[in-house]
């Protein structure tokens, strides 16, 4: 797993931010899914086989995230499994990716169900026994989330039925169609519904690419004056941005961050400008030296750790 997948999955692993990407796409940003009924689950997926001289055939899958969850509906609870997958690039093949992990969960309950059923020999007919499944036995909901974090437009398939071409449309009836849960910023109109700092994140991966706006929303917005430190670092990871800021800090004040790295930018640009002059000989490195307020021997080492030659040392 790449660097921004492995960073992503440790971003979205917290369970307030998990339970808002849950709320958002399945209750329209209610919260019917509280943080603290979230519950770490195993992401290895094992489908085991059982052929007539009992050798095991085992297929794993490691998903990102993948939490059970207690949830209360007309005075009832029930438990569903929220399986969620970070995307930072487009991934052609989702559809089948996802209809595998969710497949190999639910002939693991199956097999878990087998399991049981044979232990405590409680088959009541040979139908049940082969199936290893009871008339009463009932899945546990699987459902996986795909967040996309690029910031390109999604032209990725969002169904099975999309990888497909195309066909008599007599037969279409028998395929079953498998389609992906994507949430992704690019298309999200009303931010609102977001209060942790998956709001900032969204907003800046969906405008990354026109610096107008992203200067306006981190200077104007107030939303960014208080960001959580894990936000700020995956902001500058996934948008692009480079955003310094203390790691011991909680929280982070982006618009003054981002003024001071935009006087930096100035600065750097002034200074690669006088080192270009040097280089090519329009006035002497003592002369840049003081130009940029540095010592002659300060300004050499910036100079070339700059990836500038000093004709003097040519």
């Amino acid at each position: 797993m790449g660097t921004k997948d492995s960073k992503a999955k440790e971003y979205l692993s917290d369970n307030t931010r998990f339970s808002e990407i849950c709320n958002y796409v399945l209750f329209d940003g209610e919260k019917v899914i509280k943080p603290e009924d979230l519950k770490e689950c195993d992401t290895t997926e094992v489908l085991s086989v059982f052929g007539i001289d009992k050798k095991q055939i085992v297929k794993q899958k490691w998903r990102d995230l993948l939490k059970s969850v207690s949830v209360k509906h007309t005075g009832q609870m029930y438990v569903i499994l929220i399986g969620a997958e970070a995307q930072t690039d487009i991934h052609y093949a989702m559809p089948v990716k996802t209809m595998i992990y969710d497949a190999l969960n639910y002939g693991e309950q199956v097999n878990e169900a087998k399991k049981r059923h044979r232990k405590n020999k409680d088959y009541r007919s040979s139908d049940e026994f082969l199936s290893g499944f009871t008339l009463d036995d009932k899945l546990t909901p699987v459902i996986t989330i795909t967040l996309y974090l690029g910031t390109i437009q999604w032209d990725g398939p969002r169904s099975l039925a999309e990888m497909m071409p195309q066909m008599d449309e007599r037969i279409l009836p028998f395929i079953n169609d498998y389609r992906i849960n994507l949430l992704n910023p690019l298309e999200i109109t009303d931010f609102s519904k977001f209060e942790t700092g998956l709001r900032p994140l969204f907003e800046l991966l969906k405008n990354a690419s026109d610096e107008e706006k992203l200067n306006d929303l981190i200077t104007k917005d107030e939303t960014f004056t208080r960001v959580d430190v894990e936000t700020v670092a995956a902001i500058n990871l996934f948008v692009g941005t480079d955003i310094k800021y203390d790691e011991k800090e909680e929280v982070v004040n982006m618009c003054k961050a981002w003024d001071d790295h935009k006087k930096l930018g100035i600065q750097e640009g002034r200074l690669f400008e006088i080192y270009l002059s040097v280089q090519e000989g329009d006035y002497s490195a003592k002369r840049g030296a003081e130009k940029a307020e540095m010592s002659l021997d300060e300004f050499e080492k910036a100079m070339s750790k700059a990836g500038y030659k000093i004709p003097e040392l040519v």
